[in-house]
């Protein structure tokens, strides 16, 4: 029975292979923004300011294998960090499946494209500016909000 289940039912992060592993990424590049923490409340906040490596069109790193050699404080995910981060958004893949939630239609494992999740408008595709030449105290100037970024939204992308 096992066999006809999609490897997200049926494995926990901590078992899955890296090909397992890199495939539940959904491609929204939202993991690649800048996000600014309260320090009174931790709350955080969104902004659309992306990564020196983000590619604005196609939502991926321009240079994935050497990211962290190049961007200091780039977060490589793991099954503890999508445990420990508060700024996953809920519509995170490694996060739903952490939850023991299922994907959304317009994750590629579901959906078979890779399109869906910008046609959903989930992703950051041409939503973004370069964190290249600003400030961080310029990021506050582009605080956003992102479809499905909490669990209340959480619900509205299931429709």
């Amino acid at each position: 029975m096992t066999d006809d289940l999609p490897f997200w039912k049926t494995k926990s992060l901590d078992n899955m292979n890296e090909v397992e592993w890199e495939s539940l990424c959904d491609g929204c590049a939202r993991c690649c923004l800048n996000k600014l923490e309260d320090w009174d409340t931790s709350e955080i906040v969104w902004t659309n300011v992306a990564c020196t490596l983000l590619n604005d069109q196609s939502c991926r790193c321009n240079d994935y294998a050497n990211r962290q050699k190049k961007v200091s404080d780039c977060v490589q995910l793991t099954p503890n960090e999508v445990r420990e981060l508060s700024w996953l958004p809920a519509t995170c893949a490694y996060r739903l499946i952490s939850e023991n939630h299922d994907l959304y239609w317009w994750h590629p494992l579901i959906s078979g494209d890779p399109e869906t999740v910008h046609q959903a408008g989930i992703s950051a595709r041409s939503r973004t500016v370069s964190e290249d030449g600003m400030e961080p105290e310029e990021y506050e100037d582009y605080i956003v909000s992102w479809p499905g970024e909490t669990y209340e939204d959480k619900n509205q992308q299931t429709k």
